[in-house]
Protein backbone atom coordinates (compact mmCIF):
# COMPACT_ATOMS: atom_id res chain seq x y z
CA UNK A 1 0.00 0.00 0.00
CA UNK A 2 1.39 3.38 -0.98
CA UNK A 3 1.30 6.15 1.60
CA UNK A 4 1.97 9.86 1.51
CA UNK A 5 0.43 12.70 -0.40
CA UNK A 6 0.08 12.70 -4.16
CA UNK A 7 2.89 15.25 -4.36
CA UNK A 8 5.21 13.09 -2.28
CA UNK A 9 4.46 9.99 -4.33
CA UNK A 10 5.00 11.81 -7.66
CA UNK A 11 4.54 9.66 -10.77
CA UNK A 12 3.44 6.63 -8.75
CA UNK A 13 0.32 8.56 -7.79
CA UNK A 14 -0.49 9.14 -11.45
CA UNK A 15 -0.38 5.42 -12.09
CA UNK A 16 -3.06 4.93 -9.41
CA UNK A 17 -5.41 7.33 -11.20
CA UNK A 18 -7.92 5.83 -13.65
CA UNK A 19 -7.02 6.59 -17.26
CA UNK A 20 -9.42 8.93 -18.99
CA UNK A 21 -10.19 8.34 -22.66
CA UNK A 22 -8.55 10.88 -24.95
CA UNK A 23 -11.02 13.44 -26.19
CA UNK A 24 -11.14 14.44 -29.83
CA UNK A 25 -12.61 17.59 -31.35
CA UNK A 26 -16.09 18.01 -29.92
CA UNK A 27 -19.11 19.47 -31.62
CA UNK A 28 -22.05 19.44 -29.25
CA UNK A 29 -25.12 17.96 -30.85
CA UNK A 30 -28.72 18.69 -29.95
CA UNK A 31 -29.49 15.70 -27.79
CA UNK A 32 -31.97 15.46 -24.95
CA UNK A 33 -30.55 12.27 -23.46
CA UNK A 34 -27.07 12.16 -22.01
CA UNK A 35 -25.13 9.39 -23.72
CA UNK A 36 -22.17 9.27 -21.35
CA UNK A 37 -18.57 10.19 -22.04
CA UNK A 38 -17.97 10.96 -25.67
CA UNK A 39 -21.60 11.63 -26.57
CA UNK A 40 -21.84 14.26 -29.26
CA UNK A 41 -18.20 13.91 -30.27
CA UNK A 42 -17.07 13.68 -33.86
CA UNK A 43 -14.06 11.71 -34.97
CA UNK A 44 -11.94 13.86 -37.27
CA UNK A 45 -9.46 11.11 -38.10
CA UNK A 46 -11.11 10.59 -41.53
CA UNK A 47 -11.24 14.31 -42.38
CA UNK A 48 -8.70 16.21 -44.45
CA UNK A 49 -8.54 19.80 -45.61
CA UNK A 50 -7.54 21.10 -49.01
CA UNK A 51 -6.80 24.75 -49.71
CA UNK A 52 -7.97 25.98 -53.12
CA UNK A 53 -6.23 29.24 -54.01
CA UNK A 54 -7.03 30.24 -57.58
CA UNK A 55 -5.71 27.54 -59.90
CA UNK A 56 -3.76 25.77 -57.12
CA UNK A 57 -5.10 23.20 -54.67
CA UNK A 58 -3.06 21.46 -51.99
CA UNK A 59 -3.60 19.45 -48.83
CA UNK A 60 -3.02 21.52 -45.69
CA UNK A 61 -4.13 19.76 -42.51
CA UNK A 62 -3.43 22.94 -40.54
CA UNK A 63 -6.84 24.18 -41.66
CA UNK A 64 -8.43 21.72 -39.22
CA UNK A 65 -7.24 24.10 -36.49
CA UNK A 66 -7.53 27.34 -38.52
CA UNK A 67 -3.74 27.33 -38.97
CA UNK A 68 -3.30 26.62 -42.65
CA UNK A 69 -0.45 28.30 -44.49
CA UNK A 70 -2.74 31.07 -45.82
CA UNK A 71 -4.42 31.65 -42.42
CA UNK A 72 -1.24 32.10 -40.35
CA UNK A 73 -0.63 35.69 -39.29
CA UNK A 74 -4.05 36.84 -40.52
CA UNK A 75 -6.55 38.58 -38.24
CA UNK A 76 -10.02 37.46 -39.28
CA UNK A 77 -13.23 39.43 -39.15
CA UNK A 78 -16.81 38.35 -39.84
CA UNK A 79 -17.35 41.57 -41.84
CA UNK A 80 -16.55 41.06 -45.53
CA UNK A 81 -16.37 44.83 -46.19
CA UNK A 82 -13.31 45.10 -43.92
CA UNK A 83 -11.27 43.06 -46.44
CA UNK A 84 -11.98 44.83 -49.75
CA UNK A 85 -8.69 43.81 -51.40
CA UNK A 86 -8.73 40.19 -50.25
CA UNK A 87 -8.42 37.33 -52.70
CA UNK A 88 -10.85 34.44 -52.59
CA UNK A 89 -9.46 31.26 -51.01
CA UNK A 90 -11.39 28.10 -50.15
CA UNK A 91 -11.01 25.47 -47.49
CA UNK A 92 -12.46 22.20 -48.77
CA UNK A 93 -13.27 19.62 -46.10
CA UNK A 94 -12.89 16.11 -47.48
CA UNK A 95 -14.10 12.98 -45.69
CA UNK A 96 -12.36 9.72 -46.51
CA UNK A 97 -14.83 6.84 -46.49
CA UNK A 98 -14.87 3.18 -47.44
CA UNK A 99 -16.63 1.26 -50.18
CA UNK A 100 -16.53 -2.45 -50.92
CA UNK A 101 -13.63 -1.71 -53.29
CA UNK A 102 -11.63 0.37 -50.81
CA UNK A 103 -11.26 3.99 -49.68
CA UNK A 104 -12.98 6.88 -51.47
CA UNK A 105 -13.75 10.57 -51.10
CA UNK A 106 -17.07 10.24 -49.28
CA UNK A 107 -17.92 13.88 -48.55
CA UNK A 108 -16.60 17.30 -49.59
CA UNK A 109 -17.71 20.83 -48.78
CA UNK A 110 -16.13 24.18 -49.62
CA UNK A 111 -15.89 27.23 -47.33
CA UNK A 112 -14.95 30.64 -48.65
CA UNK A 113 -12.42 33.01 -47.10
CA UNK A 114 -10.97 36.34 -48.21
CA UNK A 115 -7.27 36.85 -47.53
CA UNK A 116 -5.36 40.15 -47.78
CA UNK A 117 -1.80 39.20 -46.86
CA UNK A 118 -0.44 42.74 -47.31
CA UNK A 119 -2.92 44.12 -44.74
CA UNK A 120 -2.77 40.88 -42.69
CA UNK A 121 -6.57 40.80 -42.68
CA UNK A 122 -9.02 38.13 -43.61
CA UNK A 123 -12.73 37.38 -43.72
CA UNK A 124 -14.46 34.13 -42.88
CA UNK A 125 -17.52 32.97 -41.04
CA UNK A 126 -16.32 30.45 -38.47
CA UNK A 127 -19.81 29.01 -37.94
CA UNK A 128 -20.05 28.29 -41.68
CA UNK A 129 -16.70 26.48 -41.59
CA UNK A 130 -17.82 24.33 -38.66
CA UNK A 131 -21.20 23.55 -40.23
CA UNK A 132 -19.67 22.60 -43.56
CA UNK A 133 -17.06 20.47 -41.83
CA UNK A 134 -19.96 18.63 -40.19
CA UNK A 135 -21.74 18.28 -43.56
CA UNK A 136 -18.62 16.72 -45.11
CA UNK A 137 -18.36 14.29 -42.19
CA UNK A 138 -21.97 13.32 -42.85
CA UNK A 139 -21.14 12.53 -46.50
CA UNK A 140 -22.54 15.60 -48.22
CA UNK A 141 -21.08 17.37 -51.24
CA UNK A 142 -21.26 21.19 -51.48
CA UNK A 143 -18.84 22.39 -54.15
CA UNK A 144 -21.09 24.34 -56.51
CA UNK A 145 -19.82 27.74 -55.32
CA UNK A 146 -16.35 27.06 -56.72
CA UNK A 147 -15.69 28.57 -60.15
CA UNK A 148 -14.47 26.45 -63.09
CA UNK A 149 -10.77 27.09 -62.39
CA UNK A 150 -11.15 26.22 -58.70
CA UNK A 151 -13.13 23.05 -59.49
CA UNK A 152 -10.44 21.93 -61.94
CA UNK A 153 -7.71 22.55 -59.33
CA UNK A 154 -9.61 20.58 -56.68
CA UNK A 155 -10.33 17.69 -59.06
CA UNK A 156 -6.65 17.59 -60.10
CA UNK A 157 -5.55 17.55 -56.43
CA UNK A 158 -7.92 14.70 -55.53
CA UNK A 159 -6.91 12.62 -58.56
CA UNK A 160 -3.18 13.24 -58.08
CA UNK A 161 -3.45 12.31 -54.42
CA UNK A 162 -5.16 9.00 -55.24
CA UNK A 163 -6.85 8.31 -58.59
CA UNK A 164 -8.35 5.03 -57.34
CA UNK A 165 -10.07 6.80 -54.45
CA UNK A 166 -11.49 9.34 -56.91
CA UNK A 167 -12.80 6.59 -59.20
CA UNK A 168 -14.55 4.87 -56.27
CA UNK A 169 -16.09 8.14 -55.06
CA UNK A 170 -19.80 8.86 -55.43
CA UNK A 171 -20.98 10.21 -58.78
CA UNK A 172 -22.22 13.33 -56.97
CA UNK A 173 -18.62 14.42 -56.34
CA UNK A 174 -17.69 13.96 -59.97
CA UNK A 175 -20.83 15.75 -61.15
CA UNK A 176 -20.14 18.77 -58.95
CA UNK A 177 -16.53 18.99 -60.16
CA UNK A 178 -17.42 18.91 -63.87
CA UNK A 179 -16.32 22.07 -65.68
Amino acid sequence: MKTGTTQERGLDAMEDQPKKPKASFQIIGQTTVHGGYGAGMLDLSNLSSIIVDGDRAYIDLGALHAKSRVERGIKFTPNREEVPDGRRVWVVWVKIGKTDGGPCYAGATACEMKIDEAARKGWKILADHVNRMDYALKGRFMLNELNETEKAALRRCLVEHNAEWYERSPDELKRQLET
